[in-house]
C-alpha cells in the first residue's frame, strides 16, 4: 500500500537531512519532490498545489521548533498536513440512531461493494454489538443476491430474502420493515453497481435514496483505491446525485497509487470512513488519516497492530506461551502457535510494515514472499512431528527425523534444517525473555493477550519481527550461517540460509 509514494518521500527528505536549519532555498529542492511525488501518485493537482504551499508556509513560519532537528521538524509537519488533506480524524458512521438505520452501499460495478457489505455487516455485529440485517437490492445481477446470502451464512449474520421482481426502491422499504420487526439495529442495503454516466441507472439510485429519507440513511460510496484521481471523480459523480455521507476505499492492499484517499475528501468533503485491505471478511479498518499518513512517511503504526492483534490472539494460548517462557521454555508446538497468530494478523510484509522504519528496509529487500512459504513448510514438518516431539525437540533423533520427512513430504535434511533454525530461535526467545525481565523491551499499557508478553505490556513479538527481517536480509545475499551447498547462496535449501 503506497510503496511507491513512501519511496518516493523518503528520497525527497534526504535533501534536508543535515541542514542546520529550514530555509526557503533549502526545503525548495525537497518541496519540488514531495511535488512531484504527489503528482505521480495521481493526486488531483489542485490538492497538491494547496498541500505543498501549506507545507512551506509551516515550515517557515514561527512553527519550527528551535533545538529540534530541521529534517525531522519537517517530516513531522508534512505528516500533520497529510493527515489534515484526508480528513484529520477518522469519523466513523454514527451508530447510535434510533430505532433502525439503513446503510445504503452504492458505487460501480466490480468495486466490491458486496464484499464490503459483509465485511461491514461483521464488523457492526462482532465489534460494536449492533444486530445487522442484509438486504440484497442487486436487481440487474441475481447472483448478487446468492453471493451475500453465503458471505452472511460465513459470518453468521442474517440476510433478508428479497424478491428481486420488486423495484429496489420496493426492496429496500421492505427491508427496513422487515428488520424493525425482527427487532435489528443495522440494515445494509447492498444496491446494484452502475456507471456514473448512465444517467437512468443514477435516478433509479436517487429514487432508492429519496425512498430512504425520511430514516436519515448513511450512504456509502465503494471507490476502488488503484483508480486513483478516477475515483475521486466517481465519488464526486454519486455524491451530487445522492448525497454521500461516506467513502469506502477498496483494495487498499493492492499497489495503489495513493490518489484517492489523498485527494477525495478534500475535492468532494466527504469522509473517507472505512478502507478494504484485503478479500477475507477480516481485513477490514476504521480509516484513520493520522494513521495512514504514518505509514506512508514510514513511520509505522503500531496503534493499528496492537488493535488488530487484540482482536486476532486468543488470550489464554498468549498466557500458557508466556508461562512456557517465563521459565525459559520455548517449545515447537509455540512456534506453531507464534506463526498462527502472525497469519491472522496478515501478511508478514503488511505487518512489518506497521514498525516504525520497517518500510525502507523491506525496499531494501525485495520480495519477502518466499518467508511466508517458507513459514507454510515448516507448519507441514510440525504437524508431522507427535505431541511427545512438539514438547521437547530433542526427541527428534535419526529414526524420526526420517518418519518426519516421509509424513511431511520433506527431506531428511530440510527436517534437520528446520530443527537447526528451531534451536536459533530457542536462544532468541530466551535473550527477549531476559531483555523484557531487565526492562529492556517496548512497553504498551493495558495489552496483555499478546503472544510472549510479560508485565506492563511488554511485547517482545514486534522485536521478533525485526529479527526476521535481520534473517530476510540474510537470504537475500547477507552473510550468515551457510549449509552444504550455498556457500554463494545461489542454491539455498528451504530451511538453510533462509528466514528462520
Amino acid at each position: 500500500m503506497f510503496d511507491n509514494l513512501s519511496e518516493k518521500f523518503a528520497n525527497a527528505f534526504k535533501t534536508i537531512q543535515g541542514k542546520g536549519k529550514i530555509s526557503e532555498s533549502n526545503i525548495e529542492e525537497t518541496l519540488k519532490a514531495v511535488r512531484t511525488a504527489m503528482l505521480e501518485a495521481d493526486v488531483n493537482f489542485k490538492v497538491v498545489r494547496q498541500f505543498i504551499s501549506q507545507v512551506k508556509e509551516e515550515a517557515l513560519g514561527e512553527k519550527v521548533l528551535k533545538g529540534v532537528n530541521p529534517g525531522e521538524q519537517f517530516v513531522k509537519i508534512v505528516h500533520d498536513q497529510l493527515a489534515e488533506v484526508m480528513g484529520g480524524e477518522g469519523e466513523e458512521i454514527d451508530l447510535t440512531r434510533p430505532p433502525v438505520v439503513p446503510i445504503m452501499v452504492v458505487g460501480l460495478n466490480g468495486q466490491g461493494k458486496t464484499t464490503f457489505s459483509g465485511k461491514l455487516a461483521r464488523y457492526l455485529e462482532g465489534k460494536k454489538k449492533k444486530s445487522v440485517l442484509l438486504v440484497p437490492a442487486d436487481t440487474f445481477r441475481p447472483a448478487a443476491k446468492k453471493q451475500l446470502e453465503t458471505l452472511a451464512k460465513s459470518i453468521g449474520v442474517e440476510c433478508y430474502d428479497s424478491d428481486l421482481t420488486l423495484s429496489p426502491q420496493e426492496i429496500a422499504l421492505h427491508g427496513m420493515e422487515a428488520a424493525r420487526k425482527l427487532g435489528k439495529d443495522m440494515v445494509i442495503i447492498d444496491t446494484a453497481g452502475r456507471l456514473h454516466v448512465d444517467q437512468e441507472l443514477m435516478e433509479e439510485m436517487r429514487q432508492v435514496r429519496v425512498a430512504l429519507n425520511p430514516f436519515n440513511p448513511e450512504v456509502l460510496l465503494v471507490a476502488d483505491a488503484m483508480t486513483g484521481q478516477e475515483a475521486v471523480n466517481v465519488a464526486k459523480s454519486f455524491h451530487q446525485t445522492v448525497e454521500l455521507t461516506g467513502v469506502v476505499l477498496s483494495k487498499m492492499d493492492s499497489d495503489a497509487r495513493g490518489g484517492a484517499a489523498l485527494s477525495i475528501r478534500h475535492v468532494t468533503g466527504v469522509p473517507i470512513r472505512y478502507i478494504s485491505v484485503g478479500e477475507k471478511m477480516e481485513d477490514f479498518e476504521l480509516f484513520h488519516p493520522d494513521r495512514l499518513a504514518k505509514r506512508i512517511l514510514d513511520m509505522g503504526d503500531i496503534v493499528s497492530l496492537v488493535e488488530k492483534a487484540e482482536d486476532v490472539i486468543d488470550q489464554e494460548e498468549a498466557e500458557q506461551m508466556m508461562k512456557n517462557l517465563e521459565k525459559n521454555r520455548f517449545t515447537v508446538d509455540d512456534l506453531m502457535k507464534q506463526m498462527g497468530m502472525i497469519s491472522k494478523l496478515g501478511s508478514m510484509e503488511s505487518i512489518l510494515k506497521m514498525i516504525p522504519g520497517m518500510g525502507g528496509m523491506l525496499r531494501q529487500i525485495g520480495d519477502i514472499s518466499p518467508a511466508e512459504d517458507e513459514m507454510k513448510r515448516m507448519k507441514v514438518i510440525i504437524s508431522s512431528m507427535t505431541k511427545a516431539e512438539r514438547n521437547d525437540y530433542k526427541l527428534v533423533k535419526e529414526s524420526r527425523v526420517k518418519r518426519i520427512a516421509t509424513g511431511s513430504g520433506n527431506t531428511i535434511q530440510a527436517v534437520q534444517q528446520f530443527l537447526s533454525k528451531f534451536r536459533q530461535m530457542e536462544k532468541m526467545m530466551g535473550g527477549m525473555m531476559a531483555m523484557m525481565k531487565g526492562g529492556g523491551m517496548p512497553s504498551f499499557p493495558g495489552m496483555g493477550g499478546m503472544p510472549g508478553m510479560g508485565g506492563g505490556g511488554a511485547m517482545p513479538d514486534l522485536e521478533m519481527m525485526g529479527d526476521i527481517g535481520d534473517m530476510a536480509r540474510q537470504m537475500h545475499g547477507k552473510k550468515g550461517k551457510k549449509g552444504k551447498g550455498k556457500g554463494k547462496g545461489k542454491k539455498r535449501g528451504p530451511w538453510g540460509g533462509g528466514y528462520f
